[in-house]
């Protein structure tokens, strides 16, 4: 055996367990990741949840010396005012003119919420908010535990409002009694302001376990216990837990004060008070699992390099077979080329042929004398009935209305003559002087130019005109044919229909639309309808040119010319013009 088959050999064994030796580094790869990331989840989680508890620790102590501040910084308030000769003067003089206004400066600068002068029979005689005055405080503890003590007293309750009240009070007295009492309301909700926006749940609770500040209301007068027990609505810790994130690989939805959250306590020096946290881990998930995402995202890094070099060779590999069909592949190209160029010049070749074809049907049908015969049927029509009339009337010696027939005979000439104008403008615009006109009076004028034919085929006419004009800036000669042209064919519709109703509208706006339904069949292809030579009717009927000139016409004068199938059967045409202001025809029209 040859030492090139001895190589062979080894190369084939190799590709066969190449894929088997690929997938177990894979899977020894993605083991070796998941077992490092699974202990720094598990060695940060708590390096990161001491340095919370740290945190809490501190903060809660924070919170226990503002609280015991904040109280004997007014614990020493109604000690200055039961000696200040002021109110002593007042109460003895029993005039409180300015007492009101010199308690408000004083409130100012000891930040207090309201400061309250009693006289010795327990009324308010001098307060900070004047609304209180006059008051009746008697019974209250505070008034009278101040009566029965020389030192200063401390009270909180909670009156019908829900809120709790912190006063401290003392009474006022000279060489020969009692003279009244001071009482300084402490506004401890402040404190609660600060502790809100942390995910942190705060509660302060007195010598008996009642909870007398939390940033909760709910839980104010209830014991610890019973706070706990209100789960609906979600309480503050519930809302920072939520904000906090999910726990990778633990609980996905942690107990409401269980581990993912730490109880801390202080006692604070003052009547036996007590203030509370729970703190919830809030930013130790957010800090753990940006410290993961950058391990996972450099095994990816790693594993991407990996899938590079793999790839590299495989690229390597498949250029050396893309060498050795180079020329086949440039061979195929030049063929292509030239298979599409050949394509090409017979695509343009078969449309320069349809469109010479096209030109030329345009240009020898433009000039049929069909076309002309089209446009010209209903004037003819009027001209022989206004004759016999005539005739008839010559005969009885009626003269002056004979004379009248003859001169709408003459008018009718230049109106043939004026249509023959038109046609020939079929395929470029016209330079035709436009003029107000009323909608209305053009419809009435195609309808008289349209009697003989709507007379012999007893059509039923339903019109729906405006009372005010309709104006509208245009030819009044191409716009009358228009709509003779419309009506007409809407007569050719009904040809053979059991039903030959005919309806007429106008409606005014922004826009004056008139509206032309009939009774027919319909239309079969509403795309093509307007192209020049498509009809429906019968060969020696028509040329298709109508539809096509009316559009042209429209076009001209600014507006459209659209038509659809009506939902009650037959066809609906509308012409749209733009509606002609009354300031803009009255300028016009004087001119």
């Amino acid at each position: 055996m040859s030492m090139t088959e001895t190589k062979a050999r080894r190369l084939a064994r190799l590709s066969r367990w190449r894929p088997w030796i690929l997938r177990g580094g894979l899977v020894v790869f993605l083991l070796i990741a998941i077992s490092v990331i699974w202990v720094s989840n598990i060695l940060l989680t708590e390096r990161f949840t001491e340095t919370q508890r740290n945190r809490a620790e501190l903060r809660l102590a924070i919170y226990s010396g503002s609280v015991l501040s904040e109280i004997q910084r007014h614990q020493v308030v109604p000690v200055l005012l039961s000696r200040d000769p002021s109110l002593i003067r007042a109460l003895e003089a029993n005039d409180y003119t300015n007492t009101s206004q010199y308690l408000i400066s004083y409130v100012e600068d000891i930040g207090a919420a309201s400061i309250l002068l009693l006289d010795r029979e327990g009324r308010v005689v001098a307060a900070t908010d004047r609304a209180r005055i006059a008051e009746l405080r008697s019974d209250e503890p505070f008034f009278v535990e101040a009566t029965r003590s020389p030192d200063t007293v401390f009270t909180s309750n909670e009156p019908e409002t829900g809120r709790f009240d912190f006063t401290f009070s003392r009474q006022i007295e000279n060489g020969d009694g009692l003279l009244g009492v001071i009482l300084v309301e402490i506004d401890l909700g402040r404190l609660v302001d600060r502790w809100r926006g942390t995910s942190e749940a705060v509660f302060l609770t007195n010598s008996q376990g009642q909870i007398i500040l939390s940033t909760e209301p709910r839980w104010r007068g209830r014991t610890e216990t019973e706070a706990m027990a209100l789960r609906t609505p979600p309480s503050a810790i519930q809302r920072a837990l939520d904000g906090a994130g999910d726990w990778a690989f633990g609980d996905p939805s942690p107990n409401f004060f269980g581990s993912a959250t730490i109880r801390l306590e202080n006692r604070i020096t003052f009547r036996g008070w007590r203030i509370v946290s729970y703190t919830a881990y809030a930013s130790v998930r957010e800090r753990v699992n940006g410290v993961l995402a950058l391990q996972i995202m450099g095994f990816a890094l790693l594993l991407a390099g990996a899938f590079y070099v793999l790839s590299r060779r495989a690229r390597m590999q498949s250029m050396v077979l893309a060498r050795e069909s180079a020329d086949l592949r440039r061979l195929n190209e030049r063929l292509q080329r030239e298979i599409a160029e050949r394509q090409k010049v017979q695509r343009n070749l078969e449309e320069a042929e349809q469109s010479l074809a096209q030109n030329q049907k345009l240009a020898a049908l433009g000039e049929m004398s069909a076309a002309v015969s089209h446009e010209l049927n209903q004037p003819l029509a009027a001209m022989k009935t206004y004759l016999a009339g005539a005739r008839l009337l010559l005969q009885r010696k009626r003269t002056e209305e004979a004379a009248s027939s003859f001169q709408r005979i003459d008018d009718l000439i230049e109106r043939m003559g004026a249509i023959t104008r038109q046609l020939k403008s079929y395929a470029r615009k016209g330079g035709d002087a436009l003029e107000p006109v009323d909608m209305r009076d053009a419809l009435k004028g195609a309808l008289t130019m349209m009697e003989p034919q709507l007379r012999t085929d007893t059509v039923e006419i339903t019109q729906s005109l405006p009372r005010k004009p309709a104006m509208v800036m245009v030819d009044r000669l191409r716009l009358e044919q228009v709509i003779i042209n419309l009506l007409r064919n809407a007569l050719d519709a009904m040809k053979g229909s059991d039903t030959r109703e005919l309806d007429l509208m106008i409606v005014e706006g922004e826009e004056v639309v008139l509206t032309v339904r009939d009774t027919g069949d319909g239309i079969d292809d509403l795309e093509a309808l307007f192209e020049p030579f498509y009809t429906t009717k019968k060969p020696g009927e028509g040329v298709g040119l109508g539809l096509a000139i009316s559009s042209g016409i429209v076009t001209d004068l600014g507006g459209r010319l659209t038509a659809r199938n009506s939902g009650r059967g037959g066809a609906v045409f509308e012409v749209r013009l733009p509606a002609l202001a009354e300031d803009q025809g009255g300028a016009t029209a004087a001119e």
